[in-house]
């Protein structure tokens, strides 16, 4: 299990006893909610199974709607690589619009072919409002470098797609650890179709 902590230099750390990385802290409204966030930051709580293998843990319930098939959803999230010892490939919160809010990524549920399974799977029960960490397995992650999210950054897509479909790990049987991806989740909106 992966287990957080703040850190005075406003960087969320993350311990996991294989994995050690940084990311920066999502937000101030991203850990927001009637309690404070160190409470947030101390709670400990398991991954829990949920369809085709995607583990979920729910970092804060939302309070508004629960999405169905064919909703139109926007999140923002951080995603992240366990083969690279949880390296931020991507993240909703580094793409920002004229006026400098982030951007959030958009698709209809259930009708987009072209978005990881795995990100549907783990947005499918979530509460407007919400936030959730998801742990990814390759057989609900990228399964080829066209499928959403994309990285904008080429450095950043070439890297993660080198290691995922890397020909050579795969054929040593590393796969299952090769692709396996985290992504914290918030679900901003969602509108009927």
């Amino acid at each position: 299990m992966i287990q957080c902590f703040a850190s005075a230099q406003s960087l969320h750390t993350c311990y996991h006893p294989t994995l050690h990385f940084h990311s920066p802290k999502i937000s101030a409204k991203f850990y927001s909610s009637s309690s404070s966030s160190s409470s947030f930051l101390s709670r400990r709580g398991a991954l829990s199974s949920s369809i085709g293998g995607v583990k979920v843990l729910d970092l804060r319930s939302g309070t508004g709607q629960v999405p169905v098939d064919g909703d139109q959803v926007a999140i923002h999230y951080y995603g992240r690589l366990a083969a690279k010892q949880g390296w931020r490939f991507d993240s909703t919160y580094d793409h920002k619009d004229q006026t400098g809010e982030p951007i959030p990524f958009v698709f209809v549920l259930g009708s987009s072919a072209n978005v990881i399974p795995g990100i549907e799977t783990a947005v499918r029960s979530m509460k407007v409002g919400g936030i959730r960490r998801a742990v990814i397995p390759p057989s609900q992650g990228y399964q080829n470098t066209s499928q959403q999210p994309i990285p904008p950054n080429f450095f950043d897509r070439q890297r993660l797609f080198t290691t995922i479909f890397n020909p050579t790990r795969l054929a040593n049987g590393e796969g299952s650890t090769l692709g396996t991806l985290i992504f914290d989740i918030e679900l901003v909106s969602l509108r009927h179709q």
